[in-house]
Protein backbone atom coordinates (compact mmCIF):
# COMPACT_ATOMS: atom_id res chain seq x y z
CA UNK A 1 0.00 0.00 0.00
CA UNK A 2 1.16 3.53 -0.76
CA UNK A 3 1.59 6.02 2.07
CA UNK A 4 -0.90 8.91 2.08
CA UNK A 5 0.07 11.23 -0.80
CA UNK A 6 -2.26 14.18 -0.24
CA UNK A 7 -3.34 16.16 2.77
CA UNK A 8 -7.02 15.65 3.50
CA UNK A 9 -9.50 17.68 5.53
CA UNK A 10 -13.03 16.51 6.28
CA UNK A 11 -16.21 17.40 8.13
CA UNK A 12 -19.16 15.32 9.36
CA UNK A 13 -22.57 16.95 9.79
CA UNK A 14 -25.04 14.94 11.85
CA UNK A 15 -28.42 15.35 13.53
CA UNK A 16 -29.52 14.22 16.99
CA UNK A 17 -33.20 13.74 17.80
CA UNK A 18 -34.36 12.43 21.16
CA UNK A 19 -31.01 10.90 22.11
CA UNK A 20 -28.10 11.35 24.46
CA UNK A 21 -25.20 11.48 21.97
CA UNK A 22 -22.42 11.61 24.58
CA UNK A 23 -23.23 11.55 28.28
CA UNK A 24 -21.00 13.25 30.84
CA UNK A 25 -20.29 10.85 33.76
CA UNK A 26 -19.28 13.80 35.96
CA UNK A 27 -22.67 15.43 35.46
CA UNK A 28 -25.15 12.60 36.03
CA UNK A 29 -24.66 11.37 32.45
CA UNK A 30 -26.43 14.43 31.06
CA UNK A 31 -25.58 15.24 27.43
CA UNK A 32 -22.35 17.22 27.23
CA UNK A 33 -23.00 20.95 26.94
CA UNK A 34 -20.50 23.79 26.52
CA UNK A 35 -20.67 26.98 28.60
CA UNK A 36 -22.45 28.57 25.63
CA UNK A 37 -25.16 25.92 25.70
CA UNK A 38 -23.89 24.11 22.61
CA UNK A 39 -24.13 20.35 22.55
CA UNK A 40 -20.80 18.52 22.44
CA UNK A 41 -19.65 15.07 21.34
CA UNK A 42 -16.00 14.49 22.23
CA UNK A 43 -13.33 13.40 19.79
CA UNK A 44 -12.80 10.26 21.91
CA UNK A 45 -16.46 9.32 21.44
CA UNK A 46 -16.27 9.86 17.67
CA UNK A 47 -13.08 7.81 17.34
CA UNK A 48 -14.76 5.02 19.31
CA UNK A 49 -17.54 4.89 16.73
CA UNK A 50 -15.06 4.92 13.84
CA UNK A 51 -13.16 2.03 15.44
CA UNK A 52 -16.41 0.08 15.87
CA UNK A 53 -17.40 0.58 12.23
CA UNK A 54 -13.91 -0.44 11.06
CA UNK A 55 -14.04 -3.58 13.18
CA UNK A 56 -17.44 -4.46 11.70
CA UNK A 57 -15.77 -4.25 8.28
CA UNK A 58 -13.19 -6.83 9.26
CA UNK A 59 -10.24 -4.62 10.23
CA UNK A 60 -8.03 -5.42 13.19
CA UNK A 61 -8.55 -2.87 15.97
CA UNK A 62 -6.27 -2.47 18.98
CA UNK A 63 -8.46 -0.32 21.26
CA UNK A 64 -11.67 -2.35 21.43
CA UNK A 65 -14.62 -1.61 23.70
CA UNK A 66 -15.51 -4.35 26.20
CA UNK A 67 -18.96 -4.95 24.73
CA UNK A 68 -17.67 -5.35 21.17
CA UNK A 69 -14.44 -7.33 21.60
CA UNK A 70 -13.71 -9.94 18.95
CA UNK A 71 -11.16 -11.70 21.16
CA UNK A 72 -10.83 -12.69 24.82
CA UNK A 73 -7.92 -10.37 25.63
CA UNK A 74 -8.20 -9.09 29.19
CA UNK A 75 -6.38 -5.81 28.52
CA UNK A 76 -4.53 -3.85 25.87
CA UNK A 77 -1.26 -5.33 27.07
CA UNK A 78 -2.72 -8.82 26.82
CA UNK A 79 -3.91 -8.12 23.27
CA UNK A 80 -0.50 -6.79 22.25
CA UNK A 81 1.37 -9.74 23.74
CA UNK A 82 -1.04 -12.32 22.30
CA UNK A 83 -0.69 -10.82 18.84
CA UNK A 84 3.00 -9.90 18.71
CA UNK A 85 4.53 -12.01 21.46
CA UNK A 86 5.46 -11.35 25.08
CA UNK A 87 8.96 -10.24 24.13
CA UNK A 88 7.81 -7.65 21.60
CA UNK A 89 9.12 -4.69 23.59
CA UNK A 90 12.57 -6.20 23.89
CA UNK A 91 13.04 -5.46 20.20
CA UNK A 92 14.24 -2.20 18.72
CA UNK A 93 11.67 0.62 19.03
CA UNK A 94 11.56 1.14 15.26
CA UNK A 95 10.76 -2.55 14.75
CA UNK A 96 8.00 -2.47 17.35
CA UNK A 97 6.54 0.71 15.86
CA UNK A 98 6.42 -0.87 12.42
CA UNK A 99 4.78 -4.05 13.75
CA UNK A 100 2.01 -2.37 15.75
CA UNK A 101 1.21 0.08 12.97
CA UNK A 102 1.07 -2.69 10.38
CA UNK A 103 -1.14 -4.86 12.59
CA UNK A 104 -3.82 -2.38 13.76
CA UNK A 105 -5.43 0.25 11.55
CA UNK A 106 -6.51 2.40 14.51
CA UNK A 107 -2.89 2.62 15.71
CA UNK A 108 -1.56 3.79 12.36
CA UNK A 109 -4.52 6.20 12.03
CA UNK A 110 -4.97 7.72 15.49
CA UNK A 111 -1.70 6.76 17.18
CA UNK A 112 -1.27 5.10 20.56
CA UNK A 113 0.97 5.13 23.61
CA UNK A 114 2.37 1.72 24.52
CA UNK A 115 3.56 1.95 28.13
CA UNK A 116 4.37 -1.12 30.20
CA UNK A 117 6.29 -1.91 33.35
CA UNK A 118 9.63 -3.62 32.97
CA UNK A 119 10.65 -6.90 34.53
CA UNK A 120 12.63 -5.14 37.24
CA UNK A 121 11.62 -2.32 39.55
CA UNK A 122 12.25 1.07 37.99
CA UNK A 123 12.30 -0.32 34.47
CA UNK A 124 9.61 0.50 31.97
CA UNK A 125 8.82 0.88 28.30
CA UNK A 126 7.01 3.82 26.74
CA UNK A 127 6.52 3.99 22.99
CA UNK A 128 4.41 6.98 21.88
CA UNK A 129 3.07 6.92 18.33
CA UNK A 130 1.55 10.04 16.80
CA UNK A 131 -1.21 9.29 14.35
CA UNK A 132 -1.91 11.29 11.18
CA UNK A 133 -5.70 11.37 11.65
CA UNK A 134 -7.02 14.01 14.05
CA UNK A 135 -10.66 14.74 14.86
CA UNK A 136 -12.07 17.68 16.77
CA UNK A 137 -14.97 17.39 19.18
CA UNK A 138 -18.31 17.97 17.47
CA UNK A 139 -20.42 20.95 18.56
CA UNK A 140 -24.01 21.79 17.75
CA UNK A 141 -24.71 24.77 15.55
CA UNK A 142 -27.14 26.24 18.08
CA UNK A 143 -27.77 25.73 21.81
CA UNK A 144 -29.56 22.42 22.30
CA UNK A 145 -32.63 21.78 24.49
CA UNK A 146 -32.10 18.97 26.99
CA UNK A 147 -35.02 17.08 28.53
CA UNK A 148 -34.75 15.00 31.70
CA UNK A 149 -37.20 12.36 32.87
CA UNK A 150 -37.27 10.42 36.11
CA UNK A 151 -37.53 6.71 35.50
CA UNK A 152 -38.22 3.64 37.66
CA UNK A 153 -37.47 -0.03 37.24
CA UNK A 154 -40.45 -2.33 36.94
CA UNK A 155 -38.96 -4.97 39.24
CA UNK A 156 -36.99 -4.97 42.49
CA UNK A 157 -33.57 -6.56 42.32
CA UNK A 158 -33.28 -7.30 46.05
CA UNK A 159 -35.42 -8.33 49.04
CA UNK A 160 -38.90 -9.80 48.86
CA UNK A 161 -40.07 -7.23 46.31
CA UNK A 162 -42.51 -5.52 48.66
CA UNK A 163 -40.52 -2.28 48.84
CA UNK A 164 -38.95 -0.33 46.04
CA UNK A 165 -35.30 0.47 46.74
CA UNK A 166 -33.39 3.64 45.91
CA UNK A 167 -31.57 1.89 43.08
CA UNK A 168 -34.86 1.49 41.20
CA UNK A 169 -35.11 5.25 40.64
CA UNK A 170 -33.09 7.14 38.10
CA UNK A 171 -32.91 9.92 35.50
CA UNK A 172 -32.79 9.72 31.74
CA UNK A 173 -31.64 12.67 29.67
CA UNK A 174 -31.87 13.46 25.98
CA UNK A 175 -31.18 16.18 23.44
CA UNK A 176 -34.55 16.95 21.85
CA UNK A 177 -32.97 18.05 18.57
CA UNK A 178 -29.70 19.49 17.37
CA UNK A 179 -27.36 19.51 14.38
CA UNK A 180 -23.68 18.97 15.11
CA UNK A 181 -20.49 19.32 13.07
CA UNK A 182 -17.14 17.59 13.61
CA UNK A 183 -13.99 18.55 11.71
CA UNK A 184 -10.94 16.42 11.03
CA UNK A 185 -7.72 16.19 9.07
CA UNK A 186 -5.19 13.66 7.73
CA UNK A 187 -1.50 14.62 7.75
CA UNK A 188 0.80 12.94 5.16
CA UNK A 189 3.99 13.77 7.08
CA UNK A 190 2.78 11.83 10.13
CA UNK A 191 1.37 9.14 7.84
CA UNK A 192 4.91 8.38 6.69
CA UNK A 193 5.83 7.41 10.26
CA UNK A 194 2.92 5.01 10.77
CA UNK A 195 2.38 3.70 7.24
CA UNK A 196 -1.13 5.16 7.00
CA UNK A 197 -2.01 4.80 3.33
CA UNK A 198 -4.29 6.22 0.67
CA UNK A 199 -6.27 2.99 0.98
CA UNK A 200 -6.65 3.53 4.75
CA UNK A 201 -7.96 7.05 4.11
CA UNK A 202 -10.55 5.66 1.69
CA UNK A 203 -11.64 3.10 4.27
CA UNK A 204 -12.23 5.79 6.90
CA UNK A 205 -14.09 7.90 4.33
CA UNK A 206 -16.35 4.92 3.60
CA UNK A 207 -17.36 4.43 7.27
CA UNK A 208 -18.00 8.08 8.16
CA UNK A 209 -21.45 8.19 6.47
CA UNK A 210 -22.42 5.11 8.55
CA UNK A 211 -20.99 6.44 11.80
CA UNK A 212 -24.08 5.68 13.90
CA UNK A 213 -25.14 2.39 12.31
CA UNK A 214 -25.16 -0.57 14.74
CA UNK A 215 -24.66 1.93 17.56
CA UNK A 216 -28.18 1.96 19.01
CA UNK A 217 -28.74 1.79 22.76
CA UNK A 218 -31.30 2.88 25.35
CA UNK A 219 -29.67 6.33 25.30
CA UNK A 220 -29.47 6.42 21.50
CA UNK A 221 -32.51 4.64 20.00
CA UNK A 222 -32.29 3.39 16.44
CA UNK A 223 -32.75 6.32 14.04
CA UNK A 224 -32.12 9.05 16.62
CA UNK A 225 -28.57 9.71 15.34
CA UNK A 226 -28.19 10.48 11.64
CA UNK A 227 -25.24 11.56 9.49
CA UNK A 228 -26.50 14.20 7.09
CA UNK A 229 -23.37 14.87 5.07
CA UNK A 230 -19.65 14.12 4.93
CA UNK A 231 -17.48 16.72 3.21
CA UNK A 232 -14.08 15.56 2.00
CA UNK A 233 -11.42 18.05 0.87
CA UNK A 234 -8.37 16.61 -0.92
CA UNK A 235 -5.31 18.85 -1.34
CA UNK A 236 -3.02 18.61 -4.41
CA UNK A 237 0.11 17.89 -2.33
CA UNK A 238 1.41 16.50 0.96
CA UNK A 239 1.98 19.95 2.44
CA UNK A 240 -1.50 21.10 1.52
CA UNK A 241 -2.51 24.19 -0.39
CA UNK A 242 -4.29 25.80 2.56
CA UNK A 243 -4.29 25.40 6.33
CA UNK A 244 -6.92 23.11 7.83
CA UNK A 245 -8.33 26.12 9.68
CA UNK A 246 -8.96 27.94 6.40
CA UNK A 247 -10.52 24.88 4.77
CA UNK A 248 -12.81 24.17 7.72
CA UNK A 249 -13.83 27.85 7.85
CA UNK A 250 -15.40 27.58 4.40
CA UNK A 251 -18.07 25.41 5.99
CA UNK A 252 -18.07 26.86 9.52
CA UNK A 253 -18.79 30.38 8.22
CA UNK A 254 -21.61 29.35 5.90
CA UNK A 255 -23.46 26.44 7.49
CA UNK A 256 -27.03 27.05 8.64
CA UNK A 257 -28.63 25.80 11.89
CA UNK A 258 -30.41 23.00 10.00
CA UNK A 259 -27.12 21.72 8.54
CA UNK A 260 -27.60 23.17 5.05
CA UNK A 261 -24.86 25.22 3.39
CA UNK A 262 -23.92 26.84 0.10
CA UNK A 263 -22.05 24.20 -1.97
CA UNK A 264 -20.06 26.90 -3.75
CA UNK A 265 -18.84 28.39 -0.45
CA UNK A 266 -16.92 25.26 0.56
CA UNK A 267 -14.81 25.21 -2.60
CA UNK A 268 -11.26 26.53 -2.70
CA UNK A 269 -9.08 26.73 -5.79
CA UNK A 270 -6.99 23.61 -6.30
CA UNK A 271 -8.89 21.37 -3.86
CA UNK A 272 -11.04 18.39 -4.81
CA UNK A 273 -14.29 18.43 -2.84
CA UNK A 274 -16.62 15.47 -2.34
CA UNK A 275 -20.03 15.82 -0.71
CA UNK A 276 -21.20 12.43 0.51
CA UNK A 277 -24.73 11.82 1.77
CA UNK A 278 -25.21 10.04 5.06
CA UNK A 279 -26.26 6.41 4.98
Amino acid sequence: MSVLHNKIDFAVIFRVRGANPNGDPLNGNRPRISYDGLGEVTDVCLKRKIRDRLMENGFDIFVQSDDRKNDDAASLRDRAERTLGKNMFKEDAAVVRAKVCETWIDVRAFGQVFAYKGEKKGEGVSLPIRGPVTIQSAFSLEPVPVSSNQITKSVSGEGDGSKRGEDTMGMKHRVDEGVYVAYGSMNPQLAERTGFSDEDAEVIKSVLPRLFENDASAARPEGSMEVLKVIWWKHPSKAGRYSSAKVHATLRNHIQPDGSYDPDAIRLEGLEVEEIDGF
